[in-house]
């Protein structure tokens, strides 16, 4: 999927595969330019492997293995302004960056990011997802693990909000590596097992899953649909007042 409008309001750009880094300063370049007062964008991306830190992983406490290992791994740790504990990023997961101005609404705008990753899983046929109260993320239902009923956790989500814009995101399943979420305990939530769309596929005996491109374009007409009637306006406030929020309980991506 190339840069393109899919909706009057906002642009999507597929970023492909590219690294962290690189997409954590194309996020801030269109942060910049959106908090000015331009047009929001979708980006969509997957990343190397990488693990993220938000401001509440605790200088890692939740990466159970060593820093050595993961560099011999050629795994890299960014630690980042996003809400939530830790998670990992690679190929496979569709990371979905909604630049898009927020206001004081900010639980609103969650629920919708919520909405559209919920409608975008219908449309790739995955009906029985839900939110998971208390938790952030996109979940199917539980499933015994081990003797134990474990939540099970497809989309992660972690924002931040800096000059009434948001920043990261959701990060979808699709494909992904899940052996590599052992390296962490995801989000710090012990009581659940990372899935993706693929792994899903498998257990309910579907068939072959959606392609990452599938993935793409359902997530795009997902949230052209779901930001339809979004008020998008930025409010005047003084310089003093500009700062970054992040939102306690959200943990998850980008």
């Amino acid at each position: 999927m190339n840069s393109s409008s899919l909706a009057p309001a906002f642009e999507v750009a597929d970023l492909g595969l590219v690294d962290y880094q690189a997409a954590w300063d194309i996020q801030k370049q269109h942060h910049a330019r959106v908090a000015s007062g331009g047009r929001p964008t979708l980006l969509l991306a997957e990343h190397p492997a990488v693990l993220t830190l938000g401001r509440k992983a605790q200088a890692g406490e939740n990466i159970v293995v060593t820093r050595e290992y993961l560099a011999v791994q050629g795994i890299g740790v960014h630690e980042i302004e996003r809400g939530g504990d830790v998670t990992y990023h690679g190929p496979g997961q569709l990371v979905i960056y909604a630049i898009f101005p927020v206001g004081r609404k900010v639980r609103d705008f969650l629920r919708l990011l919520e909405e559209a990753t919920l409608q975008a899983l219908a449309a790739l046929n995955l009906h029985d997802t839900r939110p998971n109260p208390g938790y952030a993320g996109i979940y199917v239902p539980d499933r015994e693990v081990n003797g134990l009923m474990r939540h099970q956790k497809i989309a992660s989500i972690g924002v931040a909000i800096k000059r009434h814009v948001a920043l990261h995101g959701v990060g979808l399943n699709i494909s992904t590596n899940l052996d590599h979420f052992d390296l962490i305990v995801p989000c710090g939530l012990t009581d659940t097992q990372m899935t993706s769309l693929e792994r899903e596929y498998q257990r309910r005996e579907m068939g072959q899953a959606p392609s990452m491109s599938a993935a793409k374009q359902a997530v795009a007409e997902a949230f052209a649909q779901t930001f339809k009637d979004y008020d998008w306006t930025l409010p005047v406030l003084p310089f003093q007042s500009i700062q970054t929020q992040t939102i306690p309980s959200v943990g998850g991506p980008a």
